[in-house]
Formats: C-alpha cells, sequence, structure tokens
C-alpha cells in the first residue's frame, strides 16, 4: 500500500463530539469517503444512532452527522502500511493531525469516542501530550471494522449508543 494520507475533518463550527479513527483503509482511501468498506458497521450505526444510514448519499450522511454536533476524522495525518489493517501501521512513519489547531477551530468538543484501539493508543502517544490539561471526555468504543469479530453486533451497537446520548 505504501504511505498514505488521511482526509480533512468534516466538522461543523459547533460540534460537541469528535469520532476518531486511525487512518482510512484502502477501500476508504480509494472511495475518499470515510468509512466506505461495504463490511464496516459505522455507517450502519450511525443509521441506528441519528438516521444517517447507508441508504442514503454520503454527503447526507455527513450533513445529518454535523447537525447532530458530531465530527469525524483521524487520529493520523500520514503513515506507511502494507495492508489496510492497523497492526501494519509502520510506528516510525506516524505524522498526526494537527489536533491543536481542530481544537482552536472547534472549541466546543467536549467528548472524543475513539473507533478502536489502534485510533485510542495513538491519539494517547501522539497527541495527548500536546494538549491542555482541559481536554475533552476520551472514550474508547468497539472498531466497527471488519477485522473486529469477536465481540457481537448487539453489543458494539449498545457501546455506541453512549454517543447519541450527548449529541444535539
Amino acid at each position: 500500500m505504501a504511505t498514505v494520507q488521511s482526509f480533512a475533518p468534516v466538522a461543523g463550527p459547533d460540534a460537541t463530539i469528535l469520532i476518531l479513527g486511525s487512518m482510512p483503509g484502502k477501500v476508504s482511501l480509494q472511495q475518499q469517503q470515510y468509512y466506505a468498506h461495504p463490511q464496516n458497521l459505522f455507517w450502519r450505526f450511525m443509521g441506528e444512532l441519528f438516521d444517517a444510514g447507508l441508504a442514503l448519499p454520503y454527503e447526507r450522511r455527513l450533513e445529518i452527522l454535523q447537525a447532530h454536533g458530531v465530527a469525524l476524522w483521524d487520529v493520523l495525518e500520514e503513515c506507511y502500511r502494507e495492508s489496510a489493517l492497523d497492526a501494519d501501521i509502520v510506528e516510525a512513519t506516524i505524522v498526526a493531525n494537527d489536533f491543536a489547531d481542530f481544537f482552536t477551530r472547534h472549541p466546543s468538543i467536549r467528548r472524543i469516542y475513539f473507533n478502536g484501539a489502534k485510533a485510542e493508543q495513538a491519539f494517547r502517544k501522539y497527541v495527548l501530550p500536546e494538549l491542555s490539561p482541559e481536554h475533552p471526555t476520551l472514550t474508547r468504543l468497539p472498531s466497527t471494522s471488519p477485522a473486529n469479530a469477536s465481540i457481537p453486533l448487539a453489543r458494539k451497537l449498545e457501546a455506541w449508543r453512549q454517543i447519541r446520548r450527548y449529541s444535539n
């Protein structure tokens, strides 16, 4: 796969929640869409929580999330990896996104939800040390990736429901 780069954040000016992945997978990069792999559960969950499911055009799904104060981004701006798997990210090549600038432009973010362990680990290692002690609440959710099949779907969705409780 080689060196890959993430997308720009999707965030309205009044966003209160930020959902972070690690780095878009191969299908997402090809389609230039967050969570584009057909087996990824992210948009299925957003359909359950916000009526922003796969039946809608991608741009409309993003609009709905933004209307609920939900922003999307990735922890990593750039990295090298051979496959679409987070486990294949070469640690020495990681460049984190500019969160200091993001939080300056989006001061209403109060909660950060990580879509899986790699996003949380990368954020804690590469971003958190640079943030003020008054950073948003951090919560790891089970990954929506098809590679994360060990947790039953119903349990994953139940964990993701907390986003709805804190959205606009």
